[in-house]
């Protein structure tokens, strides 16, 4: 249970007024079409974060206990730096025009996330955790409760959200992460 709320706890947070958030306002003003965008987001998210999750368990079993939890700590701490950085989403993808709001959202979504700060979070948990299933789970229901808002609200969400609180959050909870796995505290996480 414990993996499942913190990786949904820290892609959650970590997702506010992210570039990922600011697509979903994006297609949800174009299309306005919720399901069809939400269940885009859902499927783009379940593969990629699935796939980041694979290779965070992955490299753990690769990887010595020190040099792995080094990579953890160094993860960590680069990605609560990453979090406080403010994500604009200049102009909205090309295929909008050509494909229905599930495509469009589907391939914007998979793409946008590669190298996002949400999956490299994932695959540092993958790797913390050791589960691919959970993990992923529980950062896809992270990326849901941050974008489903963002899908229903569209820009009021944006406006109305304390964006600037819910990074410095999300990267304490990142900071806290680093600092636990460096000093190995316990199964605080």
């Amino acid at each position: 249970m414990e993996t499942i709320i913190v990786s949904t706890l820290v892609v959650a947070t970590a997702e506010f007024g992210d570039k990922t958030q600011l697509l979903a306002i994006l297609l949800a003003a174009r299309f306005r079409a919720p399901v069809p965008i939400l269940l885009g987001i859902l499927g783009a998210t379940l593969f990629n974060h699935a796939l980041a999750a694979f290779f965070g368990w992955y490299a753990s079993d690769i990887l010595s206990g020190d040099v792995l939890r080094w990579i953890l700590v160094v993860s960590f701490f680069a990605m609560a730096v990453w979090t406080l950085q403010t994500d604009r989403l200049d102009k909205p993808p090309a295929m909008f025009d050509r494909y229905g709001a599930f495509l469009a959202t589907l391939i914007a979504f998979f793409i946008i996330e590669i190298g996002d700060k949400t999956q490299v979070a994932t695959i540092a948990l993958a790797a913390h955790y050791q589960s691919v299933a959970i993990v992923t789970i529980g950062t896809t229901l992270g990326m849901m409760i941050a974008n489903v808002p963002a899908v229903y609200l569209g820009e009021i969400a944006a406006r109305k959200l304390p964006m600037n609180w819910m990074r410095r959050i999300a990267a304490g909870i990142l900071f806290l992460m680093a600092i636990v796995t460096a000093f190995n505290i316990g199964q605080l996480f």
